[in-house]
């Protein structure tokens, strides 16, 4: 796998980034189909962007509370 995408998901985790961003994050990193839309959330939709971008810019945004 990637060095960039290993570094990436191990800041995620221990930024303690909320679960379903980082989904989408995969996926999009990967270019994996987005998921049915009845499935779809606000965070798996940002990372899904995000990770499409290459972007580890917003991992502070979806931090768990």
């Amino acid at each position: 796998m990637n060095q960039a995408y290993r570094d990436a998901i191990t800041k995620m985790e221990e930024m303690n980034v909320q679960d379903e961003y980082i989904l989408g994050w995969e996926g999009g990193f990967l270019g994996h189909p987005k998921r049915e839309e009845q499935r779809l959330t606000e965070a798996y939709e940002a990372g899904y962007e995000d990770g499409s971008a290459k972007s580890t810019d917003n991992f502070a945004d979806w931090v768990k509370a």
